[in-house]
């Protein structure tokens, strides 16, 4: 019988699993979330596929799985109790941030509390130059003090950071010893192997967070694996990334940070090649799920992506200007705005008498009134059910039948009746604020970043998504709207399109005119030889800071196999100009891939 290769996607309402043939067949379950255990809803869907249409466990290929397991935890603060060791004199640094603020004249805005408080953040007396020289020794007697010290608070896992270690690691590799021979299992991160990257606030941030992760991410990963195993399913496992990549379990457990934002990423990634299928080359994607509505760009068939992004600062509105509000996360996403609106958004009135749409959510459970299974509050669900925009006998295909009934006295009682309205109005009333509040979403990403959403073609999708598609690109005045087949599902069929990536960077200073620099080029000449006879396909950025009379001059060298391209003119570039951080792209499953960037290490 033919493989199958399967996509699950959870979200906060319904878990969602594609099965797709290399014939073409598919096969699709929508199964309500299970929030104590996520693993326990996958499993069940993938048993009712098999029950439902004869299909086996061995039948099945590869799974891949996009998860917000990792977000939740920095959302909800249930990570692991985390310490940090970082040089003497920048234990704050996670407090001090880099003074950016989400809203610049809020003078109420409070930072978000840091991961690692300030008792389980310890320092030791070293000192690294940024040319990697050593002007303190570490001593040996230091380090095994900062240690012990966190040893004895009960930390389940140990960050380690160190001024300008991306140069130098010699002193994180030290404390990494004694770590490991004092507590052998616990979970511990060097930021050198995490991001040996400048900038020290962007540093420390992410190594915390992959640390803070770690654990939780692999107690559900082990978990999964195992229900997985349980279920007679043994097919390889893969993960999205936040940059709309997949990557493996073992390197997921490693560097969970990449996947901290994998949820949104699938359905990104499906509409950008259902596009291309269908000619398209520039679409706004809208995913409207049971939470969140989220919106991203997709110009000239390529997926936009950032070199960073705050996570657990509350809704994104997707303005590079407006930053700071959560916790910095220097990893490659793709760009997103998010707004709280989804199906399951609760619908209030707030003490000025104004109708409001969410941020609350009912979730899974109890859900909306209409689920009948103990919600207590209207939502946008019931709004459309009570406007006629759904069918209550047909959703999930039917599994899920609706008590429109209780939506309608719901409705009725708790904002019809305050607003002294009637109930279509307060209905419809509802529906265009949020369809109002998910605008702002398209709009984040088109007209703020100076593009016209008029000359892009609007792709909904998500269990919502359909429902307000055509109601915004109206008010928008998108001329056309594209809904995929199974819009509901439609993140996970994303995941079968994505390709497995590999995503590398380090600091390096050099001059161009520098007698190393020729080393340099023959390096990364070398690396990037290396991918291509493996089969990989690859791309090389080098970021870089020239000085020229006293003035700053920013830009960027991008290498795609054998095209050039320079933001400056290469007369400007040649002046001064000092390589600030190589990174390096792959697409492709291979060993000697992640060998042959290993191998790079200029010094």
């Amino acid at each position: 019988m033919t493989g199958f290769r399967v996509g699950v996607d959870i979200g906060g309402t319904f878990t969602d699993i594609v099965f797709l043939g290399a014939d073409g067949r598919i096969h699709t379950k929508k199964v309500p979330s299970s929030v104590d255990d996520y693993a326990r809803a996958i499993i069940a869907g993938i048993d009712q596929v098999f029950a439902d249409t004869g299909l086996a466990a061995d039948d099945v290929q590869e799974i891949r799985h996009g998860t917000t397991i990792a977000a939740n935890a920095i959302l909800e603060h249930k990570g692991a109790r985390t310490g940090l060791i970082t040089t003497k004199g920048f234990r704050d640094i996670l407090e001090i941030r880099t003074l950016r603020m989400p809203r610049l004249y809020d003078l109420t805005w409070e930072k978000p509390p840091p991961l690692v408080e300030r008792y389980l953040r310890t320092v030791v007396d070293e000192r690294v130059n940024t040319r990697g020289e050593v002007q303190k020794p570490l001593e040996v007697a230091d380090a095994e003090r900062a240690v012990d010290k966190l040893l004895a608070e009960g930390v389940e896992a140990i960050a380690v950071c160190l001024l300008n270690s991306f140069a130098n690691p010699v002193h994180e590799m030290m404390i990494k010893e004694v770590v490991e021979a004092r507590a052998p299992d616990l979970p511990l991160c060097i930021s050198f192997e995490v991001l040996p990257e400048i900038r020290e606030y962007g540093r420390t941030s992410t190594t915390v967070i992959n640390t803070y992760v770690m654990p939780v991410v692999a107690r559900y990963l082990t978990s999964l694996r195992r229900d997985l195993d349980g279920a007679g399913v043994g097919a390889p496992l893969l993960l999205m990334q936040s940059n709309g990549g997949l990557t493996t379990v073992e390197t997921a457990t490693r560097l969970p940070m990449h996947i901290i934002e994998s949820g949104p990423a699938g359905g990104v990634i499906g509409a950008q090649a259902f596009a291309d299928r269908i000619g398209l080359n520039n679409i706004i994607t809208f995913d409207m799920g049971g939470t969140t509505a989220k919106a991203s760009l997709v110009e000239n068939g390529q997926v936009t992506r950032s070199i960073e992004y705050s996570v657990g600062g509350g809704i994104m509105m997707g303005s590079r200007l407006l930053t700071g509000a959560g916790y910095l996360l220097k990893v490659p996403a793709i760009d997103l705005a998010e707004v709280g609106a989804g199906g399951g958004s609760i619908v209030w009135i707030d003490t000025g008498g104004s109708l409001q749409i969410g941020p609350r959510s009912a979730g899974a459970d109890p859900g909306p009134l209409c689920y009948d299974q103990g919600g207590t509050e209207p939502t946008v669900t019931d709004a459309t059910l009570i406007l006629g925009y759904i069918n209550p006998a047909y959703l999930v295909g039917g599994a899920l039948k609706l008590n429109a009934t209780r939506a309608h006295s719901g409705f009725e009682e708790t904002i019809a009746k305050p607003l002294g309205l009637t109930l279509e109005h307060a209905a419809y009333g509802a529906v265009q604020i949020a369809a109002s509040n998910m605008m702002r979403a398209i709009r984040a990403v088109s007209t703020e970043r100076g593009r016209d959403p008029r000359e892009y073609t609007l792709f909904a999708f998500g269990g919502n998504g359909p429902v307000f598609a055509a109601t915004m690109a109206q008010a928008l005045l998108m001329k056309r709207v594209v809904i995929p087949p199974s819009p509901g599902l439609f993140s996970s069929f994303g995941l079968l399109y994505a390709d497995v990536e590999h995503h590398f960077v380090r600091t390096y200073f050099k001059d161009f005119g520098a007698p190393g620099f020729a080393l340099c080029v023959l390096k990364v000449s070398w690396a990037l030889f290396a991918l291509a006879m493996l089969g990989t396909t690859w791309s090389f950025l080098c970021s870089h800071y020239a000085l020229r009379r006293h003035r700053d001059l920013l830009g960027e060298v991008y290498t795609s196999g054998q095209e050039s391209h320079a933001t400056n003119t290469w007369s400007s570039l040649t002046a001064g100009l000092n390589i600030f951080s190589l990174i390096c792209f792959s697409l492709g499953v291979c060993a000697l891939t992640v060998a042959a960037m290993v191998a790079f290490r200029p010094k």
